[in-house]
This record gives structure tokens, C-alpha cells and sequence, in this order.
């Protein structure tokens, strides 16, 4: 049995954007964005905003600029461009960013990762942190690794993250 030393409120509702960085995936083919945005909703989070960029470090960076203005969201979900493949600058555009960075979740979204996937999990550039008051993650954006991160790292830690944000 785990054990919860900080018990969430109840029925909390957190505010979030989800961003899909991609050169080819369009609204109606964006599986791992609708799974964020579904999985979400089923655990009664809001939607706010949902969007898709081209991986381009600069598009990266001035959609979490614009989305940190929004002063009713609380968590910004990007997926997608965490490889190390050249087109892949999710994590360095993101990363430079970050006020503050989680870096248990990054390893432990590689754990989890490795005992599904072995060692290719070592390519996985997840990163989560703090940026103008706003809980950022990021993602891979294979269905996979977004259910992966959602179910067992993001929703269960999602009303608790937040709420050390409001102290």
C-alpha cells in the first residue's frame, strides 16, 4: 500500500494547456494530444487550450511565453520533439526556460520507461519544472509514453503540484 503523507483536497480541478510539437501532426491526427486531453478530462481537470507547433525552439518558447500569461491556467502538458534526433528541440527550448526543474520526474519516467522498454529509455529527454508559476511537462510523444506518464506520474501528482504553486 503506498502511502500519501500530503492527502490531496478533494475534487480540485486544475486548469491545463496541452501542446503537441510537431512538423506533421494536424488536430485529427494528433493521438497522443487527444489521450492528454482525454485523460484529463476523465480525472475532471479543464482543458484550456490545445495547440500544436512546429518543433522550432523559438515557436516552443513563445507558446509557453503566451500560455504563462493566461493567469487561470496551472499546468502546461507538451509532447512530442524529446528525442535526440536533430528536429528533436523540445527539451533544450523548454529546459532553458525553466525556473525551477522537477528532475524525479525525468528519472522517474525513465524508470518506468526501462522496465517497459530496456534501455532505450536512456534517449528519453522527459522534462518537467516550474515556469512563471505555471507546473510544465514534457513529454515523448508516442501514445505509449504519454499514457505511461499521465497514469502513473502526472495525474497522481497533478492537484498536489499545483496546490505547493498557490502557497
Amino acid at each position: 500500500m503506498r502511502h500519501n503523507p500530503h492527502p490531496d483536497s478533494p475534487n480540485t480541478t486544475v486548469t491545463c494547456a496541452v501542446v503537441t510539437v510537431s512538423d506533421t501532426r494536424s488536430p485529427e491526427t494528433d493521438k497522443s494530444g487527444q489521450l492528454i486531453q482525454e485523460l484529463l478530462h476523465n480525472a475532471n481537470h479543464a482543458v484550456e487550450a490545445y495547440t500544436i507547433v512546429k518543433d522550432e525552439p523559438v515557436q516552443i518558447q513563445e507558446q509557453m511565453e503566451q500560455l504563462s500569461k493566461h493567469s487561470s491556467l496551472d499546468v502546461m502538458i507538451f509532447n512530442g520533439g524529446t528525442g535526440i534526433a536533430p528536429r528533436d528541440t523540445t527539451y533544450d527550448a523548454i529546459e532553458k526556460l525553466l525556473e525551477k526543474t522537477l528532475p524525479g520526474f525525468g528519472e522517474l519516467f525513465r524508470f518506468l520507461s526501462y522496465q517497459e522498454i530496456g534501455s532505450r529509455s536512456l534517449a528519453s529527454r522527459a522534462v518537467a519544472g516550474i515556469y512563471q508559476q505555471k507546473v510544465i511537462f514534457s513529454l515523448p510523444g508516442s501514445s505509449h509514453a504519454v499514457r505511461l506518464a499521465m497514469e502513473k506520474l502526472i495525474l497522481p501528482e497533478l492537484v498536489h503540484l499545483v496546490g505547493q504553486m498557490r502557497k
